[in-house]
């Protein structure tokens, strides 16, 4: 008898110990199962929030940049066509400030293209831009780039060469006293070549003209304008991205805060 109970015994207690550790394990993967869909849950709010954050950063500094590049735009080629530099045709002309309708929404495309091209490039090349971060150097940025438009339109030399070194030096040292990067260099040297082909082009079909063209169908300083905007909006780009991230980063910090 000892020897026909025992191994029935061992046989109900091996069962029981298999059925606790089937249910431990059931237990144990539905815990596991739980906790990675919750966190699944959490890792996917929190792309979707950063996502909706910056999606909104980038919608405000692209309409910023565009006010910026129109208004410049109006300003600086009132200026051109006041000195007789630029000419339009007159069908073309509307009333505000005397000039063309597209000039202002395509210069305001244009900077807000360069300026959310340029943080954009800084990023990838790991290069993070710290000279110079504040809104009173962009200003004077702002500044000295209106001087350069302003004596292009102004300054009488003896010959359109002498005023298109002159204005090549004074975007150079724009570029050297406010940017300083060799990102920006590049960009602003790429950005002078494709909007002078812009301009042959549009002034070849007869958009506009220029006076006493010298250099092709433009005038020879105009890349040295094309460079030092691009520098100058690139700036105020670089400054509206980091103001963003600033924002972005308080945010978080008050978020953790509030929730720790």
């Amino acid at each position: 008898m000892p020897r026909l109970e025992e191994p029935c015994w061992s046989c109900s207690c091996a069962r029981s110990i298999d059925q606790e550790s089937k249910k431990l394990s059931t237990c144990l993967t539905r815990r596991a199962g739980e906790a990675m869909s919750s966190l699944n849950s959490l890792l996917s709010l929190a792309y979707s929030t950063l996502a909706s954050s910056q999606g909104r950063s980038l919608i405000r500094r692209s309409l910023v940049l565009f006010a910026v590049g129109a208004f410049l735009a109006l300003v600086l080629n009132l200026l051109q066509i006041q000195r007789n530099v630029t000419l339009f045709p007159e069908e073309v002309i509307a009333t505000i400030f005397s000039s063309a309708w597209w000039v202002p929404p395509c210069c305001g495309t244009a900077a807000a293209v360069v300026g959310l091209l340029y943080p954009c490039i800084d990023s990838h090349l790991g290069e993070p831009h710290k000279f110079k971060r504040e809104w009173a150097s962009v200003m004077r940025c702002i500044a000295v780039f209106v001087g350069i438009n302003h004596a292009s339109a102004k300054l009488d030399f003896a010959n359109n060469v002498q005023l298109s070194l002159t204005l090549a030096a004074l975007s150079l040292g724009l570029w050297w006293t406010f940017d300083r990067s060799r990102s920006g260099l590049g960009l602003g040297i790429t950005i002078a070549f494709l909007a002078t082909l812009i301009t042959q082009f549009l002034v070849y079909n007869g958009v506009y003209q220029y006076t006493s063209p010298d250099f092709l169908y433009i005038r020879s300083w105009l890349p040295c304008i094309f460079f030092s905007g691009g520098v100058t909006v690139g700036n105020i780009g670089r400054q509206l991205a980091m103001v963003s991230y600033s924002t972005y980063l308080t945010k978080e910090k008050i978020e953790v805060g509030l929730s720790n």
